[in-house]
């Protein structure tokens, strides 16, 4: 017989099985986002430092192709908050927070004293003096 006092097993079995596929659906995206991440740097950085490399051993590449892979790199950095947003919620809330063309009709606007308390570290501190610190 059973005992009608007992937790039932499938219950806690499915909870657990949701918990495990929430987390692993998680953590797959974040494998993703890195994922690309990493292969947009490798695909803009890799040719300048093989192409870098050579240019050391042999002096064989021109100049116009060396500024080319340059800024190939460059343009790297201007994908990252391109790729950020596309992934990650939280990046996305944070941009349409403090940037005025992505922001909601119904957010309010960030005041820049809170902005600028919020970044420089300074917020409300007890007064020292020389005789408090001595």
């Amino acid at each position: 017989l059973q005992d009608p006092c007992a937790p039932s097993q499938p219950a806690a079995g499915s909870e657990s099985r949701r918990f495990a596929n929430k987390h692993s659906k998680k953590a797959l995206k974040a494998s993703l986002t890195l994922g690309i991440l990493l292969g947009m740097f490798f695909v803009a950085w890799l040719p300048f430092f093989i192409t870098n490399v050579t240019q050391a051993v042999c002096s064989c590449v021109p100049a116009g192709f060396f500024d080319v892979l340059t800024w190939l790199g460059y343009c790297n950095s201007t994908m990252n908050p391109i790729i950020y947003p596309l992934f990650m919620r939280d990046f996305k809330r944070a941009m349409g927070k403090y940037l005025p063309c992505c922001r909601r009709s119904g957010e309010p606007r960030p005041s820049a004293i809170s902005l600028s308390m919020r970044n420089s570290n300074s917020g409300p501190r007890a007064a020292t003096s020389l005789k408090n610190v001595l």
